[in-house]
């Protein structure tokens, strides 16, 4: 049993964060879609914008592959809580970046003067994700080989 979370763990990390980012990416791009059909021009950023919740996904990966890969008895439980606690953290964020980035689009194709100001919120949420990933990168590396 103790082997099988280790096995779970170890894909958790990638497959939650890019569930979070699929979700994201749709989220913002159906605003994206739909403030092309109200605006003349300007659509790539929309689509640039759309696309940021994908980053989660990329720490996924990184982080799947840090994590021990010879699964013992003494490192499957930490293998286990750090892929499916990181990923956790990294699909709720892509989520929740999808959501911000769908609220920036959303003001920018009414007043594109307020575009740049309104990812903050977006890129605030990438920095929550940012932390999670180093901090699994960090306990990665003492997790029992």
């Amino acid at each position: 049993m103790e082997l099988t979370l280790g096995w779970v763990g170890l894909y958790a990390a990638l497959a939650l964060a890019a569930i979070g980012s699929m979700i994201g990416c749709l989220r913002a791009g159906m605003a994206a879609c739909g403030a092309m059909l109200e605006v003349e021009s300007g659509f790539g950023r929309f689509v640039g914008v759309a696309a940021m919740p994908s980053s989660q996904t990329i720490y996924g990966i990184v982080v799947t592959m840090a994590l021990p890969k010879t699964l013992t008895v003494a490192n499957s439980p930490g293998i286990f809580a750090l892929g499916a606690l990181s990923g956790l953290a990294l699909m709720v964020s892509a989520i929740a970046q999808g959501s911000a980035c769908a609220a920036s689009i959303n003001a920018s194709k009414s007043k594109p003067e307020v575009f740049g100001i309104s990812l903050a919120p977006a890129a605030l949420i990438e920095g929550f994700a940012v932390f999670a990933f180093v901090f699994a990168l960090v306990l990665a590396g003492s997790l029992p080989k």
